[in-house]
């Protein structure tokens, strides 16, 4: 199926911002230079400018020239989730590798985050995150054995997990990020190609379903040199100032 054209301008306007080739403060070409560039009518062109808007990359519109606000796009719940979907947000080609996957008795204290008891099972993998083909990123997931046992027989190397629970009906509603630096052990060395000792960036992460149920306990680590985290935060007018 060919990729619909609102999407395909919106991603060659996001390598643009993220290469610097449109930079932070600067106006993108008009809607009628757009138009000609992507031989396209205005509204693939008006729609991928709103797609960028959501996204909180550009603002302006009702006839200003859109202008290049941030050159990370802002991330829903499902893409801060998602590595494969924030790969494809930021202009990345996203891959993996499997190394290992298990169904056994987890650490004491990741058990104790999923609530679960100490001899109970649960599905712990281990797999290596590729951006362009280099690797990037190494996560360490457990889930509890109700909703990790598919994964056992997937094909974790075709993409998202998320979006394989997902279409599982697994109920993903929230999610505790914590980051942090710690320094590369062995394993992370070989696999991230990286000396031991390299700073790596670590989210730890604890799903929960819609009922406040840990499904999911993950850590991930990062190399330095390939990830950073933005965090936007809005002020709601109805928010009470305490």
């Amino acid at each position: 199926m060919a990729t619909p054209l609102h999407r395909t301008i919106a991603a060659e306007l996001r390598h643009r911002i993220r290469s610097g080739n449109l930079a932070v403060g600067g106006s993108l070409p008009s809607e009628s230079q757009l138009c000609e560039e992507f031989s396209a009518s205005r509204g693939p062109v008006r729609q991928a400018l709103a797609t960028l808007r959501d996204e909180g990359v550009i603002g302006g519109g009702q006839g200003k020239r859109a202008v290049v606000l941030d050159t990370v796009p802002t991330q829903p719940f499902e893409s801060f989730l998602s590595f494969t979907r924030r790969a494809e947000l930021t202009g990345y080609s996203p891959g993996q590798k499997l190394q290992e996957i298990a169904l056994r008795r987890p650490e004491p204290e990741i058990a104790a985050a999923l609530q679960i008891n100490p001899d109970d099972l649960a599905v712990q993998l281990v797999r290596l995150r590729l951006l362009d083909g280099r690797p990037a990123m190494l996560e360490r997931m457990t889930y509890v054995e109700s909703v990790g046992r598919p994964l056992i027989s997937a094909d974790l190397d075709a993409g998202s997990i998320y979006a394989l629970l997902t279409e599982q009906g697994v109920d993903l509603h929230s999610a505790r990020h914590t980051f942090d630096a710690v320094p590369a052990n062995t394993l992370d060395a070989k696999l991230l190609d990286v000396p031991e000792g390299f700073p790596l960036l670590r989210e730890r992460r604890l799903t929960t379903d819609s009922q406040g149920t840990p499904v999911e306990w993950s850590e991930d680590r990062y190399r330095s040199d390939t990830a950073t985290v933005t965090v936007t935060n809005t002020r709601s007018s109805r928010t009470a100032m305490l």
